[in-house]
């Protein structure tokens, strides 16, 4: 499910609706459109929070940001902004469906929404607090946010138990699906801090010598994914099978378009559709 609800929040990233909508508010230039609109369920934090929350940022990089862009926008105004901006995006891709069908979708994903447990889930919690949107593709963008924080949540809580921390983390992700190492370096760290972690993989057995991943670390991480899907399943399990393929039924034609909206070399990656 985590890959037919990824991509319908990921316009908010992808889709020049949306990087417009934030301009618009003055948060210019993609990052302070990235962190404030991210963190804005949150309110008008400062960067301690959204280092922890987010996980795979640089210190710097974050503070760089925040608390500064709440100067240029407010958190109300962002979040007008990226619901705007993912509507926007969102009607490009599905004008020609109907709106029956965008109206089923979104009552669907909301049913599997409102299913989250939030204890412990700081992302998700707040997203879930949000009014639900009006229309069909609002609520179908919100509903999307918040199950894929919710999952996000887990997934650092996965990591954190594991024993991975934010640099390693994407170390490991550069070596086993051989991303570009901007992957990493784009999310504030330096070369030196990915060739320690490098190092420090190599050490726990995760990691050849030159790089490469061991059965270990596939096995190792494997668990992380395994929990991660066990602590996101509850909503599904919630929906039903039967509801949940109609879901995937009626989200399928528009996660296609939106794995069209990822630029060739791009370092914002979208899970495959099974299949």
């Amino acid at each position: 499910m985590w890959a037919y609800v990824e991509p319908v929040h990921a316009v908010t990233y992808l889709h020049p609706r949306a990087r417009a909508a934030y301009e618009a508010v003055g948060l210019r230039g993609y990052w302070r459109g990235y962190f404030a609109g991210r963190s804005a369920p949150l309110g008008a934090t400062e960067a301690a929070p959204v280092i922890a929350a987010f996980f795979n940022f640089a210190p710097p990089m974050v503070t760089r940001a925040l608390p500064a862009v709440w100067r240029l926008a407010t958190p109300q105004e962002t979040l007008r902004a990226r619901l705007t901006g993912a509507v926007q995006a969102l009607a490009e891709l599905t004008y020609e469906l109907p709106e029956s069908h965008l109206a089923e979708a979104a009552d669907l994903l909301e049913r599997a929404a409102s299913a989250a447990q939030t204890a412990g889930r700081v992302l998700g919690a707040a997203n879930a607090a949000l009014p639900l949107g009006e229309y069909p593709l609002a609520r179908l963008w919100q509903a999307a946010t918040t199950l894929r924080e919710h999952r996000g949540d887990g997934h650092v809580a996965a990591l954190v138990a594991a024993g991975l921390d934010p640099v390693e983390t994407l170390a490991w992700r550069v070596a086993l699906d051989g991303l570009p190492a901007q992957y990493l370096l784009g999310r504030g760290w330096t070369e030196e801090q990915w060739q320690a972690a490098r190092e420090r993989l190599v050490r726990r057995g995760w990691l050849t010598a030159d790089g490469a991943p061991t059965e270990h670390g596939r096995a190792e991480f494997q668990s992380v994914e395994d929990n991660t899907d066990r602590a996101a399943a509850h909503p599904w399990r919630t929906l039903g099978p039967e509801h949940s393929d109609r879901l995937r039924e009626l989200l399928e034609p528009i996660v296609r378009s939106g794995h069209a909206l990822v630029p060739e070399g791009s370092v914002v990656g979208l899970p495959a559709l099974p299949g």
